[in-house]
């Protein structure tokens, strides 16, 4: 599995890379998070160029089995967020 990186690490990244502060960065960075989240929540998609989108699709309700007992159960049909990765990104990889 891929090493993750956290939210602080992203933050020190940006710091080094701008002239922002540690704390401006976590600031931006959580109000671009929260943008992103309010428009997911919205029905909005999201372009982040170089990157890919974020989009909402709704999943119809379906049959699936219970893996400790196998007994079959109803899934509800709900919301998933779904990551279209950008060709530019999928070339690079």
């Amino acid at each position: 599995m891929a090493e993750k990186i956290a939210k602080t690490q992203l933050i020190d990244i940006i710091a080094s890379k701008t002239k922002l502060s540690k704390k401006d960065a976590g600031e931006a960075i959580s109000v671009a998070l929260d943008a992103i989240v309010e428009s997911l929540k919205e029905g909005k998609s999201v372009g982040l160029p170089g990157l890919g989108t974020l989009s909402v699709t709704n999943t119809k309700e379906r049959q699936g089995v219970r893996p400790g007992t196998k007994e079959r159960i109803t899934i509800p049909s709900g919301k998933k967020i779904r990551f279209k990765v950008a060709t530019t990104l999928k070339d690079e990889l």
